[in-house]
């Protein structure tokens, strides 16, 4: 796919600011260009600390929500806990339910079944509450969106709180201002309301709960240090839900990555072992990669109680069983997401959807919880929007990912004329819509799109152009200061333009790796590993370099081959002996002058 590699060109006087910090001019960069310019800014990013995380209360209607719970608990009342499938929904289920019994309440939790009745709070849900006895229902990563649900609540005579972190819906007026629709609940707890002062709007849902917990803990004389405790949940639900970490994000996922990798949660302890993770050295990938998608494949192909029980398990025999069974329930999800995607590949190239700027495609055959992920493949594949449906029995069923040039919510927004039911964000969204206006829909986007040619070429941005003889242990060290990267807080992009390759060779079970021996024009020569695809970078090499000098590459002979990689840098550690290598992410050809 074509890139632009970019510099990133955010100007301060880094040697001073090194000084000041006690940091590398390099890491001084690298902070200023993370959007961090001011002293006091600089100094909340290196600290990151948990005293820097905001009051609660100051969310619009926190106040009213906590009072609505505490007189509940007190009058021993049950409180119904309406969540989601996903893993912002699971972890923000397990710490509401466990933080009400932990001030003496009752608690129960409900979530939606995936596949029959779709995303939210809904009917069932309110008459499974009503029957066990419940008045009182919370939701959490969900209920902005549930008008029907909570309204069906009210008229049954219970009170509702709404915790949520999804857009809230807006009809948009002819002289372009925007009225805002939330539903009719005693209590709407979500720091995207226009007129909430919190001053953090990135949470997940599972952190607006905490906020929740935080301030339901202080009603009860409880620490606040023991609501920290629940922080290893929180950071699992704001990785997973691909949150930015920024602010109090990332304040959220340092502490719960520490907490994490001495859990004492059994089936969390379980799950990481099963899964073969290395707790020594846990980082925010292992969330994203590992343990965020084994709860995920609980409510894609099953339901939501597995990881539920995992969570709430008391012994090591049930750990280790349903560890084992989450374990394999992601590994089945795997290949049948494989099948969608090479399916939902097979349809764009063989037709002209392929030269919309918005992707809408139908697969056939495919388990309808997947296509979230799915389109996220052909995304990446693409640099398009993408919106991925199947068939359901009452239409079709969607998710989309999007990318950042393209608000997907507000773009759905005006086609809602055409749709039964959608919800999300800019960057992803989840919808339902009869089957003959699937066509219309895909029509409608790409003839209102403003997206331009340039926007879908996706762009490298480079921090630093590093030559590899800086790169030294106390320096990788250094760099650690900067995590958890993620999204909006991504690795750093290193990029040198003259790489000769002295040596290649593909490693590993499934060929997946490639290691080259690389030299510069200093004469520094380190390892680098590619991770990405092997038979691509082979052809681009053949098609620059020609077919003999990619076999010399490979046979470790005096080739031609000349390459900029941008780069990160990283630590073999092998029998005992550090040395540094890099690992390459973007390859491309530069003429020399």
């Amino acid at each position: 796919m074509k890139e632009k590699w970019m510099l990133e060109a955010k100007r301060a006087d880094f040697n001073s600011l090194g000084q000041r910090f006690g940091i590398s001019p390099v890491l001084a960069r690298l902070i200023v260009n993370r959007g961090h310019q001011t002293e006091e800014e600089i100094n909340r990013y290196l600290n990151c600390d948990l005293s820097l995380l905001y009051d609660g209360r100051l969310m619009k209607d926190m106040n009213k929500a906590v009072e609505l719970v505490v007189n509940a608990i007190k009058a021993g009342e049950t409180i119904a806990i309406g969540t989601d499938f996903d893993n912002d929904g699971i972890l923000s289920g397990y710490t509401l339910h466990y933080a009400i019994e932990r001030v003496g309440g009752k608690a129960l939790l409900y979530a939606p079944d995936r596949v029959s009745e779709g995303y939210g709070l809904n009917r069932r849900i309110v008459d499974d509450a009503k029957a066990a006895g419940s008045n009182f229902i919370i939701t959490c990563d969900n209920g902005i969106a549930a008008f029907d649900a909570i309204n069906y609540a009210k008229s049954l005579g219970m009170t509702v709180v709404v915790t949520d972190h999804h857009e809230v819906a807006f009809t948009e007026k002819e002289e372009g201002s925007r009225e805002f629709i939330l539903p009719n609940a005693d209590a709407v707890v979500n720091p995207k309301q226009e007129d909430c002062a919190y001053p953090f709007k990135g949470l997940c849902g599972a952190g607006i709960a905490f906020k929740l917990i935080c301030v339901l803990y202080e009603e009860f004389s409880i620490s606040i240090e023991e609501a920290y405790q629940l922080l290893e949940y929180t950071a699992i639900a704001t990785v997973a839900d691909v949150m930015d970490l920024v602010d109090e994000n990332r304040i959220i996922v340092k502490y719960g990555l520490s907490l994490l990798s001495n859990t004492q949660n059994i089936g969390l302890r379980a799950l990481m072992e099963e899964c073969s993770i290395n707790m020594d050295r846990l980082s925010s990938y292992h969330i994203g990669f590992v343990i965020g998608p084994c709860f995920n494949a609980a409510g894609r192909l099953d339901t939501v109680a597995m990881a539920f029980d995992l969570l709430q398990a008391t012994n090591q025999a049930d750990a280790v069983r349903l560890a084992k069974e989450l374990r394999d329930l992601n590994e089945s999800r795997k290949e049948m997401t494989q099948e969608g995607v090479d399916q939902a590949m097979e349809l764009i190239e063989q037709s002209n959807i392929k030269d919309d700027k918005v992707l809408v495609i139908k697969l056939e055959h495919t388990h309808e919880s997947l296509v979230g992920i799915i389109a996220g493949r052909v995304r990446e594949r693409y640099h398009k929007p993408a919106l991925v449906f199947v068939d359901v029995e009452d239409g079709v069923k969607g998710s989309g990912r999007s990318i950042e040039a393209y608000n997907m919510f507000e773009e759905l927004l005006k086609c809602k004329d055409l749709l039964s039911k959608f919800g999300g964000h800019p960057m992803a969204a989840g919808l339902s819509l009869p089957a003959e206006n699937l066509e219309a829909l895909r029509k409608r986007l790409n003839e209102n799109t403003t997206l331009t040619e340039n926007d879908l070429i996706p762009v490298v941005k480079i921090d630093v152009p590093l030559p590899i003889g800086y790169l030294k242990l106390d320096f990788i060290d250094e760099l650690e200061r900067l995590e958890p990267f993620g999204k909006g807080n991504v690795k750093p992009v290193f990029a040198e333009q003259h790489f000769r390759v002295r040596k290649a060779v593909i490693l590993g079970k499934n060929q997946n790796v490639l290691k080259l021996t690389i030299n510069n024009s200093d004469g520094c020569e380190i390892d680098a590993l590619y991770f990405g695809d092997i038979p691509a970078f082979n052809a681009y090499v053949e098609e620059i370099f020609g077919v003999e000098e990619t076999r010399k590459m490979y046979h470790g002979q005096y080739n031609n081959v000349d390459l900029a990689f941008t780069y990160y840098p990283s630590i073999n550690d092998y029998m005992g002996r550090q040395t540094v290598q890099i690992i390459i992410q973007n390859y491309c050809h530069i003429p020399r002058k």
